[in-house]
């Protein structure tokens, strides 16, 4: 494999777009679907591996870049693996995760009124990266943890203010940044292929 110089990230979510760029070491110029204007593809996968595939060729195809795309989102136990592969789409067409949240407590709710006893759930993140030349790799991160009683923390994006990793009483929304970083399900994928990014 040649060494990557410069890479698309496919994704139009600011919030994935940064944190990926952040664990992309900083000599790779890195170049957003915004930046060609490229809008998204449909999702048309079952799996979070599929989605992320689909996601790395179509950018990587229109961009004639290498590309390192991203599925991700919430399972939650007690919703049996819901909102899964719908995590974004449970925000609406306005991405609004307050709304994805509400949605999340009152189903939650409805399952069991003491749901919190029952509140088991994991983010899950898939990682593709596509080579201009048809070639890929998809791996997937896992971190465990519990759904918060209520929203708590500014911090993240998405369900990041609910979630609570295991072994922290804080949510993702509360944790410093650089603590998060090194342990969600991004950094555990990106984990399983950053060799393809660390040539000499």
């Amino acid at each position: 494999m040649k060494i990557i110089k410069e890479i698309i990230v496919g994704t139009h979510n600011s919030g994935k777009f940064k944190e990926i760029c952040d664990l992309l070491p900083k000599s790779i110029k890195k170049y957003s679907p915004k930046d060609f204007n490229i809008p998204s593809p449909e999702e048309k996968g079952l799996t979070f591996e599929e989605n992320s595939k689909i996601k790395a060729a179509y950018f990587s195809k229109k961009s004639n870049l290498v590309c390192l795309s991203d599925d991700s989102g919430l399972e939650i136990n007690l919703l049996k693996g819901e909102p899964g592969i719908y995590s974004s789409r449970w925000a609406g067409k306005k991405k609004d995760f307050n709304l994805a949240i509400s949605k999340v407590y009152k189903k939650m709710s409805e399952c069991k009124k003491n749901w919190n006893i029952y509140n088991k759930a994991r983010f899950v993140c898939s990682l593709t990266i596509y080579w201009t030349s048809g070639e890929y790799f998809t791996v997937s991160g896992y971190v465990s943890g519990n759904i918060s009683k209520t929203k708590k923390g500014e911090n993240g994006f998405g369900y990041d203010p609910i979630f609570i990793p295991e072994g922290y009483d804080q949510t993702f929304g509360e944790l410093d940044k650089k603590i998060k970083m090194s342990i969600d399900h991004r950094f555990n994928a990106y984990n399983k292929l950053k060799h393809y990014f660390t040539q000499l």
